[in-house]
């Protein structure tokens, strides 16, 4: 493959955009015609601006349009004819010099300065000018297409329209934990009427404890129990209190095992409780716990 110089390839791209004259034409055709890796050249311009070319349509101007042009440059009237001025007459020729004393030495005329480098080289210039200029239009051109590209790419000629990107999303729903079993027990004296409903929930050994309906005496306090045989006493879940549902977390101290088998029993204490931890009556209300919800 023939290497080309910047020079060739500025040819090749103002031959492509029709801004050269006509000997610089037929220079570049008899270039295509002796070389086909500059053929390949020309063809890559073509290429390049056919394709900024579809990207503009045909407008015609309105007819004020050219009215305005016409106003601008003078020719909305008729023009006068154009009358140039008399010659002047020619100055009279100067007075011939006076003869030369002696013989005078004969300089040998100097030779004409070689200007073809300078020519070549201004030519060169002009048409390195017209390139970046036409770069520039190029850089401006793309930069409008990447523009209606993203904003309105309707405008755009179906070849360089670019295509729209479907994306697949699997949008997953959050995912809900599982009901935790719920265990119920029903305190209440020899099967009686229910006095107190105890809940609690298998995974965070919270309970609940719901006033049914017993009563408090004045100046006396109802203490919840937790009774085991695998622990030598009975151990206090607190008082429960005045309103309808009172809640403790202390059963997180003791194993699946024994909370599910004990039995809960409520005592008649003295206001606010126990004072050393151990019951001073004999239960009132007992039951144990059945699971009431299961887990899944």
């Amino acid at each position: 493959m023939m290497a080309h110089s910047e020079d060739d390839i500025a040819l090749a791209a103002e031959y492509a955009l029709g801004t050269l004259d006509a000997d610089e034409r037929a220079q570049v055709e008899t270039m295509m015609s002796r070389d086909k890796d500059f053929t390949a050249i020309v063809a890559a311009w073509e290429y390049k601006l056919g394709i900024l070319n579809q990207m503009v349509g045909s407008i015609e101007p309105p007819a004020e349009v050219w009215d305005k042009i016409k106003t601008a440059v003078g020719h909305a009237e008729p023009q006068p004819p154009l009358l140039l001025p008399d010659a002047a007459p020619p100055p009279p020729p100067p007075p011939p010099p006076p003869p030369p004393a002696a013989a005078a030495v004969v300089e040998p005329a100097a030779a004409p300065a070689d200007t073809s480098n300078v020519i070549r080289l201004s030519a060169q210039a002009r048409r390195w000018r017209r390139v970046a200029t036409f770069t520039t239009a190029i850089a401006a051109a793309l930069v409008a297409m990447i523009a209606v590209g993203v904003y309105q790419p309707d405008l755009l000629p179906d070849a360089i329209r670019p295509k729209p990107r479907v994306q697949v999303v699997e949008v997953k729903p959050p995912a809900v934990p599982a009901p935790s079993a719920q265990y119920v027990a029903v305190l209440q004296k020899d099967g009686g009427s229910p006095a107190f409903i105890l809940t609690v929930d298998a995974a965070t050994k919270n309970f609940t404890v719901r006033k049914v309906g017993a009563a408090a005496e004045p100046g006396k306090s109802f203490e919840l129990w937790l009774i085991s045989d695998k622990l030598p006493r009975p151990r206090s879940l607190g008082v429960i209190g005045g309103a309808d549902f009172t809640a403790r977390p202390v059963l997180s101290s003791y194993d699946t095992d024994t909370i599910n088998t004990a039995t809960y029993a409520v005592t008649v204490e003295q206001a606010g409780g126990s004072p050393d931890g151990n019951p001073h009556s004999a239960p009132v209300f007992t039951g144990k716990l059945i699971e009431s919800v299961p887990s899944r």
